[in-house]
């Protein structure tokens, strides 16, 4: 059986490979537009399925499609990937402002074909990331990594920017972009245990 990561992401590829070791990567070309009426658990839900549907339409045979959407959220607001430098400080100082609380939600689908048979799995993540003080210098040295520029929110947990996150309420996996937990659960009743 073929399984296929529906993602650019070299977060998502290292995630992956600690449920299956091996896998192909097939990037999903779908536009990502979020859609005012859903709620931001939807959304991610929904851009994780597009992303995932994209490629098994372009796919054949026995497979499972693995497609995965991360949102960045605070007071309603969706923190996608910055547009450049000062739209990054802009979303870091967002995220501070308040409480320090913002949550991160990771959709997830999976799609298999076998024998003909087609079955989908959609689900989310939620946790909860609290900051804390950030000094202009700090901000300023993040930036300077370059790495804010291609993650939702403008930071990367994983990255040297946690050292400035206090706590999550959560699973680790889900803030860097895929909710291994919730996959391996899916996976396992599909009986494709590592």
């Amino acid at each position: 059986m073929k399984i296929i990561l529906a993602s650019a992401s070299p977060r998502r590829k290292e995630l992956l490979q600690l449920v299956i070791p091996k896998f192909d990567i097939i990037v999903s070309t779908v536009e990502e537009k979020i859609i005012d009426e859903l709620t931001m658990q939807e959304q991610a839900t929904r851009l994780a399925y597009i992303k995932a549907k994209d490629v098994f339409n372009k796919t054949k045979g026995d497979r499972i499609i693995i497609g995965s959407d991360t949102i960045v959220t605070k007071n309603k607001k969706i923190y996608g990937k910055p547009h450049d430098r000062d739209h990054a400080k802009e979303m870091i100082k967002e995220l501070l402002d308040g409480d320090k609380i913002h949550s991160v939600i990771t959709g997830l689908c999976v799609i298999i074909e076998e024998n003909g048979k087609y079955k989908e799995y959609k689900t989310y993540d939620e946790v909860k990331v609290y900051l804390k003080d950030i000094s202009e210098k700090e901000i300023e040295k993040w930036l300077d990594t370059g790495k804010a520029s291609d993650r939702a929110g403008a930071y990367g947990i994983q990255d040297e920017f946690c050292v400035h996150i206090d706590k999550i309420e959560g699973n680790y996996t889900t803030v860097v972009g895929l909710p291994v937990h919730k996959l391996y659960d899916i996976l396992k009743t599909l009986k494709f245990e590592k």
